[in-house]
């Protein structure tokens, strides 16, 4: 089974006795290494308890739109934004109903309603609801949409009739899911060179400079081109993540060995990523020997090589992206730093900002090219910005092959 390590999932159920289900559900997702928020209807809770998801999921379950004494009141804003993905299994015919119809009454549909993530549903529901006009027609307008509603499976019902509207098994759920969430392999034949996490420049034998990069930003660019079909080299400085298996990883600790390594995969890459956050300055000597006793300590410093304008400049091809973490003026620094690189995309952050940026999960960035375009993304889970920047670079360099084709000869 695939997995779905570092998906961010919203598992919506609604109030059918099929709703035991949704907790085996839950249980193999989380199994698959997604993060799962579940969502229960009223009409689920009188099924299965919350407390049920929330033990199973470690996370809040999410019910009531507006209770003045959750923190998650306009959770469903934020939580549209950053899932991959909302599964609703069980779907009923009266839920079916209001997403086809736009009714948002509920933390549910209201989710659904504000979600621009790929939406799977799973049906189930009893006595020949399932082949009534009214759905056909609901299920109908849902899929022209580009809501996935699966088919239900055929059986024995609830009410003891027998007919199809039986909720479809966890496994059969799951699959459709990895279905919807599969990319395009519109990154085959690319080869892709990422950089992630910080470097170390030593000042002795135990102590080091270096910042607070925790390398997820790249780490989820190298799974998300692997993902789209890339052939990927991760050049990465001291991390705790592990490494996308299928990538070649290249572990260094210095800017100096970043360097060597990224020149070395330069050869033949096509895009370039350069999210590390390498060291500015490096000890000019460190010392050989622990550095003792409480005193004053001057450091003398020099640069360090300046990775990113290098392969700008040998890049065969290859499209050149940089990374630019801000704290004031972000997007006039950032179009600075793109101009003085001469390089192709520069994703910048405003890292002062709360919860995004350096060790956090999600991200909030600006895409500024060297065409002249700003794009900006809003906050989201750095999986999904990871896919929004190949997305980028993918229609950057189609409309800059237009703009040669047309060029005068």
């Amino acid at each position: 089974m695939v997995r779905l390590d570092g998906r961010e999932l919203v598992l919506g159920v609604t109030g059918s006795i099929a709703a035991y289900k949704a907790v085996i559900l839950l249980r193999e997702l989380t199994r698959l290494g997604a993060t799962v928020t579940v969502c229960l209807t009223e009409h689920a809770r009188a099924f299965v308890g919350p407390l049920t998801f929330r033990t199973l999921s470690g996370r809040p379950v999410l019910t009531d739109l507006f209770d003045p004494q959750s923190e998650d009141a306009v959770e469903h804003v934020a939580l549209a934004e950053r899932a991959a993905a909302i599964v609703v299994a069980p779907a009923t015919a009266n839920l079916l109903a209001k997403t086809a119809h736009g009714v948002a009454d509920d933390f549910l549909t209201t989710l659904l309603l504000a979600a621009r993530c790929p939406v799977l549903m799973a049906p189930a529901m009893d006595g020949g609801m399932w082949e009534h006009a009214a759905v056909a027609a609901n299920v109908a307008t849902l899929r022209a949409r580009g809501v996935t509603v699966m088919e239900p499976e055929s059986g024995a019902l609830a009410s003891g009739l027998s007919g199809r509207g039986r909720l479809p098994e966890p496994e059969a759920i799951i699959a459709a899911l990895v279905s919807t969430l599969a990319p395009a392999q519109d990154l085959t034949g690319e080869k892709v060179v990422v950089t992630a996490g910080p470097t170390r420049e030593p000042i002795d034998p135990v102590r080091y400079i270096s910042n607070r990069s925790s390398g997820k930003m790249g780490y989820n660019l190298a799974a998300a081109a692997l993902r789209r079909g890339a052939e990927v080299t991760l050049v990465s400085g001291p991390s705790a993540l592990t490494p996308p298996a299928a990538a070649t990883f290249v572990p260094v600790q210095t800017a100096e060995e970043m360097r060597e390594a990224v020149l070395h995969h330069l050869v033949g890459a096509t895009i370039v990523i350069k999210a590390a956050a390498v060291a500015d300055y490096r000890v000019r000597r460190p010392s050989e020997i622990k550095i003792k006793g409480k005193r004053d300590l001057t450091l003398e410093l020099t640069p360090n090589p300046d990775i990113l304008a290098e392969v700008a400049a040998g890049r065969s091809g290859a499209f050149v992206v940089g990374f630019a973490a801000e704290t004031n003026d972000v997007a006039a620094n950032a179009r600075a730093k793109l101009e003085a690189k001469g390089i192709d995309l520069l994703v910048a952050n405003d890292v002062s900002q709360a919860g995004i940026g350096f060790d956090a999960d999600d991200n909030e960035v600006l895409l500024i090219d060297r065409w002249g375009g700003n794009r900006a993304l809003p906050r989201m889970a750095k999986s999904a910005v990871a896919d929004a920047i190949l997305t980028e670079i993918l229609a950057l360099r189609r409309a800059a092959g237009r703009v040669a084709d047309k060029a005068p000869r």
